[in-house]
């Protein structure tokens, strides 16, 4: 979303909020309740004015509601963007929990509209914090009754995301392709090592030097991170931060395929496009990595069991498939073929997930 569109947002409802003891900036957006209560993860991260916070939060709610959808889950998309003054490595404990007590009062005075749970620089145990003030909270620690990080279910997801994207579009065995993971958070790092497993040789790139000499340690290779988007590979796998491809990008990108893990990894809405003519198979983000939401929906709002979960999670692939189906009888990019089934189940309720 441009800027300049930040107003004209379509969304149901945004709460903002700012703290001057803190500096901090808070927004949180619900994008539909169509399908039920809206779910989002909370992201704490700093950006360059208010505006940009705004959209940010927009773009991921947005996805939200698609992911939502296209995995045949009950609940509308929403998102909490908490804008900080400083790194969040710089809060000082207490500055902390004080920023986690405003964000869930503004969560409680929505009255359940919108559910949080972890997202980039939130984890767990600010979960568990969250719900001293509020009960619309997911993914707590397990010893307090939550279902404990999505990270590991989502990074299953992806691993399924890359298997049906390698054998629809005919990219050959796994273990016989060159996979990059950008990004070796909780989620690359599952992947990666899962990846490994399968023989493939798996490419790191990671700005934390601690994190890329761990992923050395396990046998990847590392490269610079300056250099994902002009590194050749089979599969390119974002798991960082979102935004990653943008049209320009897209036209010299040296992969047969992109599989999204990271939120809203399409910078400009004719990357996908791009990407289509050239022939690069792209599965949209919202479909790939939706591990993470069958996760804490399927556990805490489903009653869904461990098995229950990760049959839903296998089936992204199949998903996916549907997908790669779309895009090839209507010409169209993934990316319009995923918001078409999206769409699909969105004005099919009765076919949601219970």
């Amino acid at each position: 979303m441009d800027l300049a569109d930040e107003l004209r947002w379509g969304g149901e409802l945004t709460l903002t909020r700012h703290d001057p003891d803190t500096g901090t900036f808070f927004v949180i957006r619900v994008d539909s309740i169509r399908l039920g209560q809206a779910a989002g993860g909370t992201r704490a991260a700093q950006y360059a004015s208010h505006r940009h916070a705004l959209a940010d939060a927009a773009r991921l709610a947005g996805a939200m509601s698609l992911k939502l959808a296209v995995s045949n889950l009950p609940m509308g998309g929403g998102k909490s963007v908490i804008a900080l003054p400083v790194p969040r490595q710089d809060l000082d404990e207490a500055t902390w929990a004080r920023i986690l007590r405003l964000h869930a009062e503004n969560i409680d005075r929505l009255c359940g509209t919108y559910w949080t749970g972890p997202d980039v620089n939130t984890n767990s145990a600010d979960m568990d914090t969250l719900s001293e003030t509020t009960d619309f909270v997911f993914g707590r620690s397990i010893g307090r009754g939550g279902a404990g990080s999505s990270a590991l279910n989502t990074a299953a997801g992806v691993f399924e995301a890359i298997k049906a994207t390698a054998q629809f579009r005919g990219l050959g065995e796994l273990g016989d392709l060159t996979v990059l993971v950008q990004g070796f958070g909780e989620v690359g790092a599952h992947l990666a090592k899962r990846t490994l497993q399968t023989g493939a040789r798996v490419l790191v790139a990671d700005v934390d030097d601690e994190r890329a000499q761990w992923a050395r340690e396990l046998g990847c290779r590392i490269i610079p991170p300056a250099a994902v988007t002009t590194t050749s590979c089979d599969v390119f796998v974002p798991c960082a931060m979102g935004s990653v491809i943008d049209s320009s990008i897209a036209r010299q990108l040296p992969a047969r395929a992109v599989v999204g893990a990271a939120n809203n990894v399409l910078a400009d809405t004719d990357a996908g496009s791009v990407l289509h003519n050239r022939g690069i198979a792209y599965a949209p983000d919202f479909v790939a990595n939706a591990g993470g939401a069958l996760h804490l929906v399927g556990h805490e709002v489903l009653q869904w069991d461990a098995d229950t979960v990760a049959r839903h999670t296998k089936g992204i692939g199949d998903t996916l498939i549907q997908v790669y189906e779309i895009s090839a009888a209507q010409g169209i990019s993934t990316d319009e073929a995923a918001r078409i089934l999206a769409s699909r189940r969105t004005d099919a309720p009765e076919s949601l997930a219970v």
